[in-house]
């Protein structure tokens, strides 16, 4: 008996109750994702790998809320008389039984098809993108200690919490996340990043921050893909010498590989080209970028200049999910890696869930998807999975037409580029420090 025909025999379970979210992701992804991993449930569970998947997701929606209530507002469990309840310990090895392998490939399987609905306006007829890193904490125990990693701040002295390194392709005009990786810590974010190479789609331009200057990523980047551009900040020391002149502060120049780097990887060149374009910011001290869009007539440097800056929309979207989505939550749930790497998957997930909406709220009031709160899309989205599993089936198109009929509500103003450079501020508390002594891992 399939999952359809197992939950439509049981009277007291209606298969309908998640049937809006069905809309994006679709029932037929979920099995496809969990026959493509090997984790179909073969026979009946309380909790069927399909459900799970649903948990997963809400956990990543619903941070305020411990895993057994989110599995009891959303319903997800299979009625059973002589257990009202679902036990903590069923909830995880539920979550054991399914992994992280369904929610990887339900992520980028979803991302792909999303990104394909997308509306970007792109530059110069290339897709906007970014790519940079960020870490979360997650629970202090042996098992992830040992699989992440910690990050030293100071010598001598071990962080609190283990931390988990994740390097992201984020579409800049919409904010939705086209491809993810994550791993330990202790890992650089540029040998993160190369497992996205291929990633960008044709005909885009990715924007990287200044760590990720290295020879051997941005050509391969470059390479992956027919027209798939980058852009970086340039480094203070970079040696180049220039070979064509544009324009006062515009020029090709050609950079050596360092010896190092060929050793590592052969195939590289001796030197490699890029376009180099400087300014003065307003400290008067001399900025600019490198870009592998060498054509002074097709993408001129006014128009350069203006989309470098929007490098720093994956860092608002970064913190769209930590603020927003996380609750400013330090550490996630998982005890365990596996759990770790599960919770990220169906966190991101959810979050992609979030700018979809966002996306289709800015189509209908005809304004930017970066000009809807991200906040406001969060609780709607929140609101309807729980009264997916709540409400009466026939009222649920009408609650989603109320809220949804005055879009305004989600608008915000229009972001304006700050006058001054960015800065982080020194953080102060009135608080001492807990500093734990250094942890011996085996």
């Amino acid at each position: 008996m399939s999952f359809a025909e197992e939950l439509q025999s049981t009277a007291e379970w209606s298969p309908e109750t998640l049937s809006t979210f069905q809309r994006d992701i679709p029932a037929d992804w979920i099995e496809e994702a969990l026959r493509k991993t090997g984790t179909v449930s073969l026979r009946r569970r309380r909790l069927p790998a399909e459900q799970v998947v649903w948990l997963v997701l809400g956990i990543g929606l619903y941070r305020e809320r411990s895993i057994r209530d989110v599995c009891d507002k959303l319903d997800l469990a299979l009625p059973e008389a002589e257990k009202p309840f679902v036990a903590i310990s069923a909830l995880a090895q539920a979550r054991a039984r399914l992994g992280e392998e369904p929610l990887r490939y339900l992520f980028l399987s979803s991302a792909e098809a999303w990104r394909e609905q997308e509306k970007d306006e792109g530059f110069h007829g290339l897709q906007l993108l970014g790519v940079d890193g960020t870490v979360f904490d997650v629970p202090d125990s042996p098992e992830n200690g040992e699989t992440f990693g910690f990050i030293q701040a100071r010598k001598g002295h071990t962080p609190a919490f283990p931390s988990v390194r994740l390097c992201a392709l984020m579409s800049l005009k919409s904010h939705l996340l086209v491809d993810a990786t994550f791993g330990p810590c202790t890992t650089g974010e540029i040998n993160h990043t190369r497992q996205l190479v291929g990633s960008a789609p044709a005909h885009s331009l990715t924007l990287f921050d200044r760590c990720y200057f290295c020879a051997e990523l941005l050509l391969s980047w470059q390479q992956a893909q027919p027209e798939s551009h980058w852009l970086t900040p340039l480094k203070t020391k970079l040696r180049h010498q220039i070979i064509e002149q544009y324009g006062p502060n515009d020029a090709l120049v050609e950079m050596p590989v360092s010896p190092q780097a060929r050793k590592a990887y052969p195939h590289l060149p001796e030197t490699w080209q890029a376009r180099r374009v400087t300014y003065a910011n307003p400290k008067g001290e001399i900025k600019g970028f490198l870009t592998s869009l060498t054509d002074p007539t097709r993408y001129p440097v006014e128009d350069l200049l203006k989309v470098y800056w929007e490098r720093w929309e994956i860092e608002q979207g970064y913190g769209e999910l930590k603020n927003r989505q996380l609750r400013n939550e330090m550490v996630l749930r998982s005890q365990k890696p596996d759990g770790v790497k599960q919770e990220m998957w169906g966190i991101l997930l959810a979050y992609n869930l979030i700018r979809l909406e966002i996306s289709r709220i800015a189509e209908e009031a005809a304004v930017s998807p970066l000009r809807i709160s991200f906040i406001m899309a969060l609780r709607y989205i929140q609101d309807e999975f729980l009264w997916c599993a709540v409400a009466s089936p026939g009222t649920i198109p009408s609650k989603l037409r109320q809220l949804r009929a005055n879009v305004k509500q989600f608008i915000i103003p229009e972001r304006k580029r700050p006058p001054n450079p960015r800065a982080v501020r020194k953080s102060k508390t009135r608080y001492p420090i807990l500093e734990k002594p250094p942890r011996e891992l085996k």
